[in-house]
């Protein structure tokens, strides 16, 4: 301001009483401040316009963000693959595929998936509701014709089939539209009753596979990022639990951690999207791995320095695991070790770190966390070198489960 300019006007603050999170109590709203997406579902099939997929037995009900129930299936399960870990993660996928047959569940690995196309959309805008709706809706009925309901592996997957429900929902004309797609393709108009993610199976298993732990992990620090398209995107089918984070945060992740005796950490920014952000890793790559190790890592190790950093989604693991070389390169404060909570679960169970985890395939020397977790990784490691020697010599052999 210069002399003889008008005083500011200055609004009083309001006084604002907001309870620390510490101190807040949980309390579910008396009535859900959403739709339930479910009760149209059916009201769509009893007029005929829509087959929903039951959720199959056996299954376990667990509260969703406003105290819904949401239905999470243990087995006969169609397994949504991921395009990010099938081509960046291969270890993510082997290792759900793993914990399912230890635990003996009939799941189905279907080679009739197609991609959900989602990142096509998230990233560029390009393509448009009917052809979105109607890939959706193709897996869905592929899941249907072969016996099994669909376990989504991929966030972005998820949390895109969730907003393509709430279009089909709320727009005839693009029922209409699928419709005649899937007539053109012989194919039946379904959709499942719930949009389960992978996580939320571990989730709802995590005291099973903490009864088959052999690895003490009592000793290890993790921190957890919670995946934006599984929390962010249609809030309400997430999973929360009120003995976790006192229902404030998803118990997705933390609950796994803390049922096999890891300790949980803290951070300030345990909110902020991971960088990938979809257009950003796309058009501004560096922008989204200064994301990832300054606002994410470097602030985890700062304030926590945990032994590893757990997520579930394709995007997130890749992003805040395969930044940090490049801030490496520069002596930030980074060097975090990053998997997926599948991962973490199968190595509790005496997973093969290199065979089934595929540790190999990230950024970060796993070598200390795996040591600290009582595995010795040059034992693990020759016996993986083994295989790939084996495999060289006869290119028409692959790697059976039965060999893991």
């Amino acid at each position: 301001m210069t002399q003889g300019d008008a005083e500011p006007i200055r609004l009083p603050m309001a006084e604002l009483q907001v309870a620390k999170a510490a101190d807040r109590q949980f309390q579910l709203p008396k009535e859900p401040p959403t739709e339930d997406y479910r009760k149209l579902l059916f009201e769509l099939e009893a007029a005929g316009e829509i087959e929903v997929l039951r959720v199959p037995e056996p299954f376990v009900e667990v509260d969703t963000k406003f105290g819904r129930k949401k239905k999470v299936p243990l087995e006969n399960t169609w397994h949504h693959k991921s395009c990010g870990q099938c081509g960046h993660i291969p270890g993510y996928s082997t290792s759900i595929f793993w914990l399912n047959r230890e635990f003996g569940f009939n799941y189905h690995d279907p080679r009739e998936q197609t991609s959900c196309t989602a990142w096509n959309y998230y990233a560029s805008s390009t393509s448009n509701p009917a052809a979105q709706a109607a890939v959706a809706c193709r897996n869905f009925a592929q899941a249907k014709l072969d016996g099994y309901f669909p376990l989504i592996h991929c966030g972005t997957s998820y949390g895109h089939y969730k907003e393509v429900r709430a279009q089909l929902l709320h727009h005839p004309e693009l029922r209409n539209q699928v419709r005649k797609i899937l007539a053109r393709l012989n194919l039946p108009f379904v959709f499942p009753e719930e949009i389960v993610h992978y996580s939320e199976w571990v989730h709802v298993m995590r005291e099973k596979i903490a009864e088959r732990q052999v690895r003490d992990f009592s000793s290890i620090t993790v921190t957890v990022h919670p995946a934006c398209h599984y929390h962010k995107l249609v809030v309400e089918d997430a999973i929360y639990d009120a003995d976790l984070y006192d229902g404030q945060r998803t118990a997705i992740v933390s609950g796994v951690v803390t049922a096999l005796g890891a300790k949980v950490a803290d951070y300030s920014t345990w909110h902020d999207c991971c960088g990938f952000g979809f257009r950003h890793i796309l058009v501004s790559r560096d922008f989204s791995r200064s994301f990832a190790t300054i606002r994410k890592i470097e602030r985890m190790k700062e304030e926590a320095d945990p032994d590893v950093t757990l997520t579930h989604d394709t995007g997130c693991v890749t992003t805040l695991d395969k930044s940090q070389f490049s801030t490496q390169a520069h002596n930030r404060n980074v060097g975090i070790p990053v998997m997926s909570d599948a991962q973490f679960a199968a190595l509790s169970m005496g997973a093969h770190p290199y065979l089934v985890c595929q540790l190999h395939w990230h950024g970060v020397d796993m070598k200390p966390l795996l040591e600290q977790m009582g595995i010795d990784h040059e034992k693990a490691w020759k016996e993986f070198e083994e295989v790939a020697d084996k495999l060289e010599k006869s290119p028409e052999s692959y790697l059976t489960w039965e060999e893991v």
